[in-house]
């Protein structure tokens, strides 16, 4: 069944062939591609570790997810050693800073070995350009690793699958179906171009209780040598009874609902006074600020966005304390907090949408 499924989002990838295991998050995901891509750089390290290893470079953009910052914690090569990458005003990943400091990289005696790209990162929603990333890690021979962990459901849907343009060409991706398809937490796929069995060459220990070479059946299906953990949930089991039970035309519904009804909120924002989008939504985030009436037409004062960074953490509070909805809110980089929606549940209405608007109007009109 975990076969199937994997070949089934490989499929949806680009990719003929490869390889994957279902990981316990999406952050245990990208620790994976961090490792593996380590390894295949230097397969030596798995019996001599960092000790025999030069001083090695990860690169992600400064958008991108905190587990990044932790994978290279957790695998000795240490936060220092990460270059973040500059992003545009829509939060992506600027190609030509990746070069640059890749080869910042080289000139202070570093190993490029791995770059990071997100597609969907998790306040904005924006999705790296992959085809020129690309492009950036060939001419270095770097890994090419995609956090699609929010972003990878897109690829369910013909008509916004082109947002992930490219990924057919990069090394390993991350996808949680338990984020946008709605699968049971926790479900979360890690995914690879390779089929030369570099998974199992990463990970394996032998265990000649466990894995013994000489079994009546196809060793193939031991795929326990595969993780770090040794017991695991059966998180293939989800994916596969909801995908039996909606077919891939109904998660590819399930994906254009979430963008319809995301474009039909941003548009019912841009007629009220009063509310304002951080940026355009390019997929299901929706970022936005509310400005009471007491802060319209005063976006030249000195004090304004003081003032209007802290309408939301009180709207928050006044929306939990009347127990009416559950929203969050977060700063991001100059800009002041914003709140960030995003509806993914197929049960929601417009008529829920147009309510989380009146809502936040009442709780805020008097501030």
């Amino acid at each position: 069944m975990e076969e199937v499924v994997l070949k089934k989002l490989r499929e949806l990838i680009g990719w003929d062939s490869g390889d994957g295991i279902f990981c316990p998050g999406g952050s245990l995901s990208n620790i994976y591609a961090m490792n593996v891509a380590r390894y295949q750089r230097f397969p030596d390290s798995k019996r001599t570790g960092i000790w025999a290893l030069p001083r090695l470079a990860v690169f992600t953009s400064q958008e991108s997810h905190y587990s990044v910052q932790k994978g290279a914690a957790f695998l000795g090569i240490g936060t220092d050693n990460i270059y973040l990458v500059s992003v545009d005003e829509r939060g992506k990943m600027i190609p030509a800073d990746l070069e640059r400091q890749i080869n910042k990289a080289k000139s202070e005696g570093a190993c490029p070995f791995f770059v990071n790209a997100t597609c969907g990162t998790t306040v904005l929603g924006a999705f790296d350009p992959l085809v020129d990333v690309a492009d950036v890690c060939k001419r270095h021979g770097a890994w090419l690793h995609v956090d699609a962990a929010w972003g990878g459901s897109a690829l369910v849907s013909r008509k916004h699958r082109h947002l992930l343009d490219g990924i057919e060409r990069v090394d390993s991706v991350a996808w949680n179906p338990h984020k946008m398809l709605m699968t049971g937490l926790q479900c979360s796929a890690f995914l690879l171009r390779d089929s030369s069995g570099l998974l199992q060459r990463c990970y394996c220990a032998n265990a000649t209780y466990l894995f013994q070479t000489d079994k009546f059946y196809d060793m193939a299906y031991d795929t326990g040598d595969k993780t770090v953990q040794c017991g695991r949930k059966v998180d293939c089991l989800k994916l596969w009874l909801m995908w039996k039970a909606n077919g891939t035309e109904g998660l590819e519904k399930r994906v254009d609902r979430a963008f319809e009804f995301t474009r039909y909120l941003a548009d019912a924002m841009k007629g009220r006074e009063g509310f304002l989008l951080v940026t355009e939504p390019e997929f299901i985030n929706l970022c936005f600020w509310f400005v009471p009436a007491s802060l319209r037409g005063k976006q030249g004062c000195a004090d304004y966005w003081e003032r209007l960074g802290k309408v939301a953490p009180a709207i928050k509070e006044r929306m939990m304390k009347k127990g009416s909805m559950m929203v969050g809110y977060q700063p991001l980089g100059s800009r002041v907090n914003f709140f960030r929606q995003v509806v993914t549940n197929p049960m929601v209405t417009k008529q829920d949408l147009d309510f989380f608007l009146d809502e936040i109007e009442r709780l805020g009109k008097d501030l």
